[in-house]
């Protein structure tokens, strides 16, 4: 472990103490290593250890010449702790300046820069800055993704006390693998090579040569010992009008070149493992070099971590590298025998006609896109090209292997989707929501003129009935699209899991087992309790069918509330949940889970697995929605003994003050009389909705004037004495709602308004700034109208 900077210096007496807690510091960092094997926290008691140790050396630098160096620090327990790390470690201080790193941060950075002003991107710099910033403020901060050398390296940094940075860079084993492949192909493995006619070059993204062997050397330069680094491999090679290629310094009469290409590391800044072979000019195939060649150049794909497998020329497997074999899921006691055998069924022909193609011989290379069977909904991206004078070899095949980006591609992917078809369904739902408030509408009408015991009586309230019925739905895909009305209290998990439990029983049956656990320390959420109890049956009915269609006999179903700590959250390094304490909601069956294949599939709307009729499909993606729109987190995983275990996570409200009832005519005490006076403006592009609106206000005493959109309705108040209550849709064409509702305001800023929308109060709210303005979501009754007419009027 190299400080920066230490000098030598006399060590007095007095020191020893902090000596000894210097020593300390190392043991339990030691102990950590020994015992937990977590490198992190290890490495935060080695930075203690190493800051503790700055001071004293700043503290023997200000005491007296004349003491002699007793007791000298020994940092060898700190460099062997440093040096078991994988990870490039370095330490600043509270002034940003580097006090000690190890080996491998000097290796992957070229020496001893400060970070976070590291030779990187000026998009890394900023990202290892807000990192920094993040520590010292939370006591931990990351950087994701920052490209060292054409690699990926995650940096981590942790706050060690107030005084220190902890810097670790994780994934700097791929560079390490670049610097042994380059010293591979400089030393006497690259001698091997050339004895049996390979010709090996490591060349960065610019083209420049970083490392060639001896023979390249020589066919390239004409001699062995001249360095090459540096040079533009391009500019070392030539093609005739046929395409071979060949050494420029041999001109068009030298022996051509077969020319294969190892992408070992990702990324377009990555270098590329370059080998040339002789092949003789006008041979259907190269002739096949010695078995100790094709044993060095196996063992040479072997080393690097892209999956590579080579394939011979009847299309069967030759051999395949550790990182080919973990990538595609094989199984090492029965290894599949051709390509064909990874994929799914609609896949194999394309990928055996293009085996078949590079194996007769096909110039350049070709990528393709697979799905593996072990997982067809993970799309893979290969490189296929041919790969003559491999001995059996004829195909080289390329896999990338993704990982944590393709996870996060996957999750950014299915974010999007979810939120476009949100989209798609809230709009959908808004425009039934008004013709739906148009049936209820005249329903409630027509049955002002009709009796109990009528003929026509119960067919209208059929077709009522029916109608709210169509309303639940659109008001679950509002749920789903986070765009529904919701009334969100200060409340405590516990009591809502309380309030559910009898329904539940009945609703389980005799067979199924509830049990409720609830944790300590539970900090209150803030949510709908209604639609919190919807998310609980949901998901309770869901398990309640699943465990029965696995056992008719029943099964155990399991609700747990506990709380979740900000450091719980960090140690679970999830990307999608943030940092922060949360209450969390546990529920889980004794099923037998959800296959894999369905399980990225459960929150998309109309997505089901029952019979047709059985249900429709919106019931998880309700829940989806209801926790989104709370603000919180739901996951959905299998548990490794059978069933499944849903998780949702509700941050915990700061302030738990009381209660307060919603403004509005929803949360007023009404009166059954509705009858009112006054002139009310109506303004609804919807024709049928502004119908039943003034069908039914003027059916309680009001005078009721309309217009079909907001320029309208201007023009009109330009014509008439002002109105006692102006009615809007928000959402319309030319003129919006709260557009309108502004320039009206101008003119006479006390006038009442009751906007009406489809669309979720939350969301809307946030776009009309204006005060003393009530909402009646649609769709509404002619009774709902009425009321809310009759409240805002009252409130003046």
């Amino acid at each position: 472990m190299a400080s920066l900077p230490i000098s030598p210096v006399k060590s007095p007496r007095a020191l020893l103490p902090l000596a000894a807690a210097i020593g300390g510091g190392f043991l339990a960092a030691a102990i950590v290593l020994l015992t937990l094997n977590d490198r992190a926290v290890a490495v935060g008691f080695v930075a203690a250890g190493i800051l503790a140790a700055g001071g004293l050396v700043s503290a023997r630098r200000l005491l007296s010449s004349e003491d002699a160096a007793e007791h000298p620090t020994d940092w060898a327990v700190a460099h062997a702790l440093a040096a078991a790390s994988d990870d490039a470690l370095a330490v600043t201080d509270r002034a940003g300046r580097l006090v000690c790193a190890n080996s491998r941060y000097e290796a992957l950075f070229a020496g001893w820069p400060t970070p976070p002003s590291l030779p990187v991107s000026d998009a890394a710099v900023t990202a290892l800055g807000a990192a920094a910033r993040a520590a010292w403020r939370d006591g931990e901060g990351r950087a994701d993704n920052i490209q060292v050398f054409g690699a990926p390296v995650s940096a981590r940094v942790a706050r060690v006390g107030d005084e220190s940075l902890v810097w670790r860079f994780i994934g700097v084993q791929a560079l390490d693998l670049a610097a042994q492949v380059e010293s591979v192909i400089d030393g006497s493995t690259g001698d091997r090579l050339g004895g049996a006619g390979i010709m090996a070059v490591m060349v960065t993204p610019e083209g420049r040569i970083r490392a060639a062997n001896r023979v390249f050397r020589l066919r390239a330069l004409g001699n062995g010992d001249q360095p090459a680094e540096g040079r533009d491999f391009a500019r070392l090679l030539i093609t005739d009008s046929v395409g071979l290629v060949r050494f420029e310094r041999e001109g068009l009469t030298g022996t051509p070149l077969r020319v294969l290409q190892i992408p070992f590391l990702d990324g377009d800044d990555a270098p590329m493992l370059v080998t040339l072979l002789d092949e003789e000019q006008g041979a259907a195939a190269a002739p096949a070099i010695g078995g100790s060649a094709t044993a060095h150049v196996r063992s040479l794909i072997a080393l690097l971590p892209s999956g590579l497998a080579l394939v011979d020329r009847d299309g069967r497997f030759v051999s395949m590298n550790d990182a080919f074999v973990k990538a595609t899921r094989v199984n090492a006691a029965a290894p599949p025998l051709y390509p064909g055998d990874l994929v799914v069924r609609e896949d194999k022909a394309a990928l055996a006609d293009a085996v078949r193609r590079f194996a007769s011989g096909a110039a350049q290379s070709a990528e393709m896109t697979i799905r593996l069977h072990d997982a067809p909904e993970e799309p893979v991206a290969i490189t296929i090209a041919g790969a003559r004078g491999l001995g059996d070899a004829a195909v080289l095949i390329s896999l990338k292997d993704s990982g944590e980006e393709g996870k996060l591609k996957r999750q950014v992917a299915q974010a999007t989707k979810m939120q476009a078809v949100g989209q798609l369904a809230g709009g959908v739902a808004h425009d039934f929501n008004n013709i739906l408030t148009a049936i209820i509408g005249h329903c409630d009408l027509m049955l002002m003129r009709h009796s109990p015991g009528d003929g026509d009586y119960d067919d209208i309230q059929q077709i009522r009935a029916n109608s709210n019925r169509a309303a639940s739905l659109t008001r679950q895909l509002l749920a789903f699209s986070r765009q529904q009305t919701l009334r969100p209290q200060v409340l405590q998990l516990p009591d809502v899991i309380s309030e559910v439990s009898n329904l539940l029983k009945r609703l389980l049956g005799e067979t199924v087992v509830l049990n409720v656990k609830h944790g300590r320390n539970l900090g209150p959420v803030r949510a709908d309790p209604g639609q919190l109890e919807q998310v609980v049956v949901n998901l309770a009915v869901n398990a309640r069918d699943a465990m029965l269609a696995a056992n008719p006999s029943g099964g155990t179903l399991t609700i747990e509330t506990l709380a979740v700590a900000a450091s719980q959250v960090r140690q679970m390094d999830e990307d999608v949940l943030p940092v922060g304490d949360y209450t969390a909601l546990r529920i889980s069956d004794t099923g037998t889970g959800i296959p894999n294949d369905i399980l990225p599939k459960i929150w998309e709307p109309f997505f089901t697995t029952k019979e047709v009729g059985k249900g429709t499909g919106l019931g998880l993606s309700t829940v989806y929605g209801i926790i989104k729109q709370s603000g919180g987190f739901i996951f959905a995983e299998n548990l490794p003994g059978g069933g499944a275990e849903f998780t949702i996570y509700l941050p915990v409200h700061a302030a738990a003050e009381a209660t307060v009832a919603a403004k509005g005519p929803a949360a007023s005490s009404k009166p059954a009389d509705t009858w009112g006076t006054g002139t009310i403006l109506v303004v609804e592009d919807e024709d049928m909705v502004r119908a039943v609106a003034e069908r039914a206000l003027t059916r309680q005493g009001y005078t009721v004037l309309t217009a079909e959109n907001g320029e309208v309705a201007l023009e009109l108040l330009d014509t008439i004495e002002k109105p006692d209550l102006l009615v809007s849709d928000v959402v319309m064409p030319l003129m919006d709602g709260p557009t309108m509702a502004r320039r009206i305001r101008a003119k006479w800023p006390d006038l009442p308004i009751l906007f009406m929308s489809g669309y979720a109060e939350e969301q809307l709210r946030k776009s009309i700034d204006l005060d003393n303005v009530a909402f009646l979501p649609k769709p509404f009754s002619v009774q709902q109208l009425a009321e809310a007419a009759r409240d805002v009027l009252a409130a003046k």
